[in-house]
């Protein structure tokens, strides 16, 4: 603890910290601003919780000069603001968007997801944790999800006719993230695809270009802040109407197979359509650690390449 006027005091588990609050002391013989480090938010004098950050209360005595340990002496409290995560995941009852739920609430974030399945069906101690919404992107009423959140996370996408793709794949996410530049969020965080290296005839169907689309939109209304994932084969254990398709099984070797045999296909990488084959599968789990690495760290942003997701999920689970 840095060297406060006037007995301010704090308690001696919170001098082990890393932020600065600013007391004042009210005695008439003392006029200066001092800085409380604090860390530990539980010890310190009075805190109270609300949605989006915490109220931190200090108590500062002082006494006059030649009065020493008067029990008498008068306290003020100061009280600041401290941010914590909120954030609102687009789809996040689905698989890539259930892990990132999981993830986030397991490193204390508070999560709102809204997808048009609501609520699913399975059980777990971190589902109760999760406010659930059911809602379509294009009719939310964004007024009861947006405000006080620090980032949107989309997981939206998906296969169909053209239109569909474009419309699922593109402009669902063209609106999300309209809608949270519109609220003041900070961060967008938008899970993509990687492109396989296919040629340009088949990046030009629905499902690549309405993706494409989608990054754009991020990159330009948060360039400076949005992230874009870019993951090839997704493997976990999908839960699909009551039943788990345990994808790990071929994802998993596949992976660990790709990997040690990268140094020998990397002159294969720049053939065509060659990452259908060659890309490695990543983990649902690296996935949303990696997530939650984005939307901790404001220095995270810009487009994320299959390794780079991995580096990024490295970093949580160090």
């Amino acid at each position: 603890m840095t060297s406060l006027p006037c007995g301010a005091s704090i308690s001696p588990a919170a001098s082990q910290s890393s932020t600065m609050l600013p007391s004042y002391c009210g005695s008439p013989n003392c006029h200066k601003l001092s800085y409380t480090r604090f860390g530990q938010l539980p010890s310190l004098v009075n805190k109270q919780s609300f949605k989006g950050s915490h109220k931190i209360g200090i108590k500062c005595s002082y006494t006059d000069p030649g009065i020493r340990n008067n029990p008498a002496s008068g306290t003020i409290d100061v009280v600041a603001e401290v941010k914590t995560e909120r954030i609102v995941i687009l789809g996040g009852s689905g698989f890539v968007g259930s892990a990132i739920c999981k993830a986030a609430v397991s490193k204390g974030i508070e999560v709102t997801s809204i997808s048009r399945s609501g609520r699913p069906s399975y059980s777990g101690s971190w589902v109760d944790q999760v406010t659930w919404l059911t809602g379509d992107v294009f009719y939310a009423n964004w007024d009861e999800v947006l405000p006080g959140a620090t980032a949107v996370v989309s997981t939206l996408g998906g296969f169909g006719s053209e239109e569909q793709m474009q419309r699922i794949n593109g402009e669902a996410n063209v609106v999300a993230v309209n809608a949270a530049k519109e609220y003041g969020i900070p961060k967008f965080i938008l899970i993509s695809v990687h492109d396989y290296n296919l040629p340009s005839f088949l990046l030009s169907s629905g499902y690549f270009t309405g993706k494409r689309k989608a990054e754009s939109e991020v990159l330009s209304k948060y360039p400076s802040s949005g992230v874009v994932f870019r993951p090839g084969f997704i493997y976990g254990k999908r839960k699909v109407d009551g039943f788990e398709i345990p994808l790990d099984l071929i994802g998993e070797p596949l992976e660990k197979l790709l990997n040690a045999v990268e140094n020998f296909t990397k002159p294969l990488n720049s053939l065509p359509a060659s990452d259908l084959v060659l890309a490695p599968p990543v983990s649902v789990d690296d996935l949303a650690s990696a997530v939650v690495n984005a939307i901790n760290d404001d220095d995270c942003f810009g487009v994320f390449t299959i390794e780079q997701i991995k580096e990024a999920a490295r970093a949580v689970k160090v």
